[in-house]
């Protein structure tokens, strides 16, 4: 099953609603299409039915039926917090993130984001900073670095870290991809910390995946001494 679940990951390019079709209608594996796709994946993964499978994830509505990544897998079996916020963070958003990302990692937290502009890099970079550790989970394909400008961190996070996506290859950003990738980032998460967010926004929709797995959110108010 792990090696099913795999060719259509990579034939329908990680698509939730496509791979799961697939199954239903139970289409045949083409042999040849799978050794080329195989030979194509650099990254590591794991499957739903893998044994190393992310126990939370399974949880979930719709778990991602699999998971390529590079670095440290066994991050995920950690107390992870999510962080989460707004792309256009000012000032206080990024001291408020920058603060309380130093005061989880003392406490032992893995740091959960999704390696976007703002808030999610401040919070990447401030755990890198402060020698702790952090999981980014893309809304991309796992050889695709975005935003470009977050190419060192990217490495970085691959070499020391763990950054995981659902969608292999050079899967290009497309808008539907980046609310769904987060149900993912609030499922690998024991609570979720919202530091600025707008009142409609891609942080609101991971706040709203939190609450439906039954975790607990946290919000920093829009006025406090730091």
């Amino acid at each position: 099953m792990e090696e099913l679940v795999l060719y259509f990951s990579l034939k329908y390019e990680g698509d939730f609603q496509s791979i799961y079709n697939a199954l239903m209608r139970k289409e045949q594996v083409d042999e040849k299409l799978r050794c080329e796709l195989k030979k194509k994946l650099k990254s590591q993964y794991t499957t739903l039915f893998s044994h190393d499978y992310p126990e939370q994830l399974k949880l979930i509505n719709c778990p991602p039926f699999v998971l390529y990544y590079y670095g440290d897998l066994s991050l995920v079996k950690e107390k992870c917090i999510g962080v989460v916020g707004m792309r256009e963070v000012d000032d206080y958003g990024k001291r408020a993130t920058q603060d309380f990302v130093k005061q989880l990692i003392e406490q032992d937290y893995i740091i959960v984001s999704g390696m976007a502009r703002g808030v999610d890099t401040i919070a990447h970079q401030s755990t890198i900073n402060k020698n702790g550790k952090t999981i980014a989970v893309l809304g991309t394909g796992i050889e695709y670095c975005y935003p470009r400008e977050n190419r060192i961190l990217y490495d970085e996070l691959k070499l020391h870290h763990l950054i995981m996506s659902e969608y292999p290859f050079m899967t290009a950003p497309k808008r539907k991809l980046f609310p769904f990738r987060n149900r993912i980032i609030s499922g690998l998460s024991n609570s979720l910390l919202v530091t600025q967010a707008r009142q409609k926004s891609g942080t609101m929709i991971t706040a709203g995946y939190a609450l439906e797995q039954g975790k607990e959110v946290y919000c920093i108010p829009g006025r406090m001494m730091l």
